[in-house]
């Protein structure tokens, strides 16, 4: 049986096709306007080249940022109601708060504070007041709302007050979409609402994008089961997806550093990933992506799902030079998918990247002729500037000064040089594709991150209730309950709260199911 790697970046769309660990065949092609249009070119292209049977796809794995560029550009999000559960504490930072102007408007602004919550431990802080919902209920009803987000005070500790007020709402709200703060985000109450809010926002979107790429791939001719990729280097089935877009967010990167570790053999480097239109830079630990630590910035909102720890700089294959000297600027503006239109080697007229790699004899496509009019020295302080700018994002997520490769992955990697500052570069065998190949070897994961008090129960009973937690999310989320392993663990006593409290973080990893 063969899989289908698919990603879908802002100038291409990739696919790979897959048996066991060998690649078949990899394919770009320019990712449309309407993105399923790219979508279908290059999975038909890479079955065409791979001369394999439609009928014997077991699977097609897709990246996407679809819900990313959303946010970022403030489209198609929905009307949402904010309800938190917190009084009479947790009331002085209102929901969305810390929202830009724009963002907020685009979800409608509306939010409701409720009497509930919880303390760390578990124990309420004051019970749920039914009536009270339900007048919440009827205005959000009156407003013409329908997608709600329901956050509670540590939900992540207990969840029962959230699933017990969308219970209640859910009665006088029947038609309206929910989502749960405590099944998105981490510790932390503006963070996770706001993650909470923004998933909620985009929960049509999601059905309607899912439902899309069903159909560009019945278009192709295939009638398997097909995943979207999440952040974290996993999959998720297409109902899991249409409840949680969110965790997409970030998806392309860790798509590319997976596919760099497998193509590599290497579970422990730093990948310098140049697309059309960015780089990002990251860590691998272990075959993974390294996740952040802290809150991560999505469309100018903070958030506290899981999201690795990734760094973008404007460079790639795209990216458009202006000026010259003291005044040479490199990006980062990027002509995008129109690189073909719009590159001096494609009779346009815009300075890019891909120009300057041809110009210099690092790569060997288009016109070449095109670029006599540009001096060599111009193009090698392009060149030199790029090299600085790599040489600064590979640094920026250096952790030791132990040396370690560099992985060199994506269409654009042809940029970077053969040593970046004390670390060797290496480019692997279907380094341009990377990403695809890394949605096409995704596994499923379950993750659990909560404060367990330790006074009615052992370490190793908190710990294997975490496990349980987590490893019903993943079978959730489409994985095969017998391949379920444990892929990290940790748990820190929390010394400056009551209770012998410590907080577990835990994931675990599978095989998808079928």
């Amino acid at each position: 049986m063969f899989r289908i790697g698919v990603d879908v970046g802002g100038t291409n769309t990739d696919a790979v096709v897959m048996q066991g660990d060998r690649i078949l065949s990899g394919t770009k092609s320019p990712t449309t306007e309407d993105v399923m249009g790219g979508v279908v070119d290059a999975v038909d292209r890479a079955i065409t080249d791979a001369a394999i049977d439609k009928a014997a796809v077991a699977a097609v794995m897709i990246g996407t940022t679809h819900f990313t560029n959303a946010v970022v550009e403030r489209r198609h999000l929905a009307r949402t109601a904010a309800v938190r559960l917190c009084l009479p504490a947790a009331q002085c930072l209102p929901p969305m708060v810390d929202w830009p102007d724009d963002i907020r408007d685009a979800v409608g602004g509306r939010f409701w504070m409720a009497k509930g919550g919880n303390e760390f431990d578990g124990r309420e802080i004051s019970g749920l007041d039914l009536d009270e919902l339900d007048g919440i209920a009827a205005e959000i009803g009156a407003a013409g709302i329908d997608t709600v987000a329901i956050t509670s005070v540590f939900s992540p500790v207990n969840d029962h007050m959230e699933r017990a007020a969308m219970a209640r709402m859910r009665e006088r709200l029947p038609d309206a979409d929910f989502t749960l703060s405590s099944e998105i985000g981490r510790l932390g109450i503006l963070e996770r609402e706001n993650a909470a809010i923004m998933n909620a926002s985009l929960r049509a979107l999601s059905e309607r994008t899912v439902d899309a790429y069903g159909r560009a791939l019945a278009k192709v001719g295939l009638a398997c089961t097909y995943y979207i990729t999440q952040n974290d280097g996993t999959l998720m089935n297409r109902d899991f997806v249409q409840s949680y877009p969110v965790l997409t967010f970030a998806s392309g990167p860790t798509n590319s550093m997976r596919g760099a570790a497998f193509l590599s053999g290497r579970s422990d480097a730093i990948v310098v990933d140049v697309g059309g239109t960015t780089t990002d830079v990251g860590a691998l630990v272990k075959g993974f992506p390294r996740p952040a630590s802290t809150t991560v910035d999505v469309g100018g909102v903070r958030t506290n799902f899981r999201m690795p720890d990734v760094f973008a700089i404007g460079l790639g294959g795209g990216t458009i030079v202006r000026g010259s000297g003291d005044d040479l600027t490199v990006g980062p503006q990027s002509v995008g998918y129109r690189l073909t239109q719009e590159a001096r080697i494609f009779g346009g007229e815009a300075l890019t990247l891909s120009d300057v790699a041809v110009g210099l004899g690092l790569a060997d496509f288009g016109n070449a002729s095109a670029l006599v009019d540009v001096d060599r020295d111009h193009l090698a302080a392009i060149k030199d500037r790029t090299d600085d700018m790599l040489f600064n994002a590979v640094e920026r997520m250096r952790v030791s000064p132990d040396p370690i490769p560099v992985l060199a992955v994506g269409g654009g990697s042809i940029l970077v040089p053969e040593n970046v500052g004390d670390l060797p570069v290496i480019r692997p065998e279907h380094f341009s594709v990377a990403n695809a190949v890394g949605a096409a070897i995704g596994q499923v994961s379950g993750e659990v991150d909560r404060i367990f008090s330790l006074e009615a129960k052992t370490r190793d009973e908190a710990l294997a209730e975490a496990r349980k937690e987590a490893t019903d999310k993943a079978i959730a989320a489409g994985a095969h309950p017998d391949s379920i392993e444990l892929l990290d663990q940790e748990d820190v006593p929390l010394a400056y709260l009551p209770g012998n409290a410590t907080r577990i973080r835990l994931k675990v990893v599978g095989d998808m199911d079928g």
